[in-house]
């Protein structure tokens, strides 16, 4: 019947064609992660919509990434400024085709529209989340010892900074994808399919996020090295030895 496929009845939270496209009203929304809302989202390709996502990964990325790289100095927040977030858009186009193949093989029949729509939340709700710590972390590194001190108590500090960074991130990441388990679990209607591919998102999200940051650097910059926009070597090495160096470093 045709009453039975109207907008109104689709679900306990309809979005109609005029509010197709993403608001900043609607972050609540998003943010709150209501699976009928977010399943409505994503269940359509709305080009309007995916560029309000982006806007909102651009700005909130940028501010925290500003606030990362001010500890260096105000050239490396500018760089900051446009490498967090292309670190986060690149990820997530990445993370899409990725998702989209493993979704199917976990029991979670996904077109790549669909992916590529439900990574765009996540990774919108994770930039909201660094954007609101940017403050924090402005006012860690503006009470940490700066580069310019004695180059071992530099090392400590640079190694303090790293790591916070890499905690505010890696819970910002897991906190966007957690918000995504009731969608996954309306989509695929069972629990375990639902976190077999949660979990399976986050470990893509983990290995193509840090490695990309480990290309892009630097971030924050190492003490003794020039301020760089992209460094001569990213190639060489990867995030992971950095963090264990780091661990060490703090011991």
């Amino acid at each position: 019947m045709a009453g039975a496929t109207s907008p109104a009845q689709e679900g306990p939270i309809p979005v109609s064609t005029a509010t197709a496209s993403f608001e900043l009203r609607d972050l609540p929304a998003l943010l709150g992660g209501n699976p009928d809302t977010l399943r409505e989202w994503a269940g359509r390709w709305d080009f309007r919509r995916a560029l309000g996502y982006v806007a909102v990964i651009v700005a909130g990325a940028g501010v925290y990434g500003a606030a990362m790289g001010y500890w260096r100095s105000p050239v490396q927040a500018c760089y900051n400024l446009v490498k967090f977030p292309l670190v986060i858009l690149s990820t997530t186009l990445g993370n899409a085709l990725i998702n989209g193949m493993l979704a199917p093989l976990l029991g979670l029949d996904l077109r790549l529209r669909q992916s590529l729509m439900l990574v765009l939340m996540s990774f919108t709700i994770a930039a909201a989340i660094l954007g609101a710590f940017a403050p924090i972390v402005f006012f860690i590194v503006w009470n940490t010892p700066p580069l310019a001190g004695q180059m071992e108590n530099s090392w400590g500090a640079y190694s303090f900074v790293q790591l916070t960074q890499v905690l505010v991130i890696a819970f910002a990441g897991v906190a966007a994808n957690a918000r995504l388990l009731g969608l996954l679990r309306a989509l695929s209607g069972s629990e375990i399919v639902a976190r077999k591919v949660l979990f399976a998102w986050l470990g893509g999200n983990l290995f193509l996020g840090s490695q990309l940051c480990w290309i892009l650097r630097p971030f924050i910059g190492s003490p003794g090295l020039p301020i760089e926009f992209f460094r001569a070597n990213a190639f060489q090495g990867n995030f992971y030895e950095t963090v264990i160096r780091a661990i060490a470093q703090m011991l």
